[in-house]
């Protein structure tokens, strides 16, 4: 069981470790974690997602660090993205030699080395883990075992040009593995990067990623921060993004989720000034016994401020989607702006959509929307196009492209847009080219 391993191999993991600054924020972040449990369905946040057959498995806590990706394989994951920068991590370490990092004026360190860097520690100190829910299991348990990821820091009104592609790469492995990703990003005021991040399983053994993200966004600046989330089969993953924006700051997480056996993206986002834009998307594409499950939370604490939630699914199969959105306006955040909103199209009998939108408002100036739809394909706009010697299938394609095509609206990344048409395309089964 994996609770077991949890508490079992937390000795042997903290003597793996150079850095020893944090051990006792993370014994402490263990106790959290088997105070709490594992969440199960007679909770509120997991009573549509059963993470049962996560966490009856066993685990490797140290994976090996030997690989053989090759030039080919880490081609097919790009974008075509020859003029972005790449950062690759296989089996946790960062591969400087499969990167490539152009990244100049700005601080970039993969999460351990900075941990091992005495000239962090106070960055450390003001920013990690304060965002991030003390009151969570996955985030105890990753604070407690945190070791891989990345951290960059945006200096005062540098614009960082080239979009940032992270890789988490899991290879050789011969066991189940568990990883731990840490990742925190700080933009400063009128500072600016876009990050895309994707992680790739190339075993057949299962793989459990438990992620958290913590993002700060300063006054005047702006964060872009895309999953593409396009696993195999035996990829397990739960995500948490925490992102908190000062003044005049636009931040956007935009959520692609295409493949894994389980995923489960938990997104909040905290704005703590006036004049503030959050943007969440997310298009969700899914088959077989496939779950995702989106959990956001927008926090509207200060007034004149906007947030956007739109998510698009598409479910075929026995697949299985999950939507609860939240939004909370606090009495002080007056002309607050809030707009939400999950659309949902099942393409099988056996596919289902469980979506809840939620509003807490203790605003009375404010203009707060929220809504959510499921059903099927237009039988009329299928007949139109089929009626116009388009096959049943690519009809059905460009309806659901149409459907999806939203959610993209705010991508600026050229490439990344033409991955996710393509990824589109071949979910569906069809060669179209949008």
């Amino acid at each position: 069981m994996l609770s077991e391993q949890i508490l079992n191999n937390h000795s042997e993991f903290l003597g793996t470790l150079r850095h020893r600054f944090l051990d006792e924020t993370r014994v402490e972040a263990l106790g959290k974690f088997a105070q709490i449990g594992f969440p199960t369905k007679k909770d509120e946040e997991y009573k549509y997602t059963n993470i049962k057959e996560i966490i009856e498995k066993e685990y490797n806590f140290f994976p090996k660090e030997s690989h053989n990706i090759t030039k080919e394989q880490l081609d097919e994951l790009h974008l075509g993205e020859e003029n972005f920068d790449w950062i690759v991590f296989v089996n946790g370490k960062l591969h400087k030699e499969l990167s490539k990092i152009s990244i100049e004026n700005a601080e970039f360190l993969s999460f351990n080395y900075a941990l091992n860097d005495e000239n962090h520690k106070d960055v450390f100190d003001q920013y990690f883990n304060t965002i991030a829910s003390k009151d969570l299991a996955f985030t105890n348990l990753n604070e407690a075992y945190c070791k891989y990821g990345f951290f960059l820091k945006v200096p005062k009104n540098v614009v960082i040009e080239k979009p940032i592609h992270i890789f988490y790469l899991s290879q050789n492995q011969e066991e189940n593995t568990f990883y731990n990703t840490r990742n925190l990003l700080i933009v400063e005021e009128g500072a600016k990067v876009e990050i895309i991040e994707s992680h790739h399983n190339f075993d057949e053994t299962y793989v459990l990623t438990n992620s958290v993200t913590e993002i700060f966004t300063h006054s005047n600046a702006k964060a872009d921060w895309h999953k593409l989330q396009n696993d195999n089969d035996t990829s397990y993953m739960v995500d948490h993004t925490f992102a908190k924006q000062e003044r005049d700051s636009l931040t956007t997480v935009n959520t692609f989720s295409f493949g894994g056996k389980l995923v489960r993206n938990n997104l909040d986002f905290i704005q703590n000034g006036e004049n503030i834009n959050s943007f969440m998307n997310g298009i969700t594409i899914i088959g077989k016994d496939q779950l995702v499950d989106h959990h956001t939370a927008v926090h509207h604490n200060q007034p004149n401020c906007e947030s956007y939630q739109n998510y698009k699914g598409i479910f075929k199969d026995q697949s299985h989607g999950v939507f609860n959105g939240k939004v909370f306006v606090d009495k002080i955040a007056q002309k607050t702006n809030a707009y939400q909103q999950n659309n949902n199209v099942l393409l099988s009998e056996g596919a289902t959509i469980d979506t809840k939108p939620q509003l807490e408002i203790f605003a009375d100036d404010v203009k707060c929307s929220h809504g959510c739809t499921v059903g099927q394909l237009n039988e009329d706009a299928l007949f139109y196009l089929r009626a116009r010697g388009i096959s049943k299938k690519e009809a059905q394609a460009l309806l659901l492209f149409a459907f999806a095509n939203d959610a993209m609206q705010n991508i600026d990344i050229e490439p990344l847009k033409e991955k996710i048409s393509k990824l589109l395309t071949e979910k569906l089964e069809v060669n179209i080219e949008f």
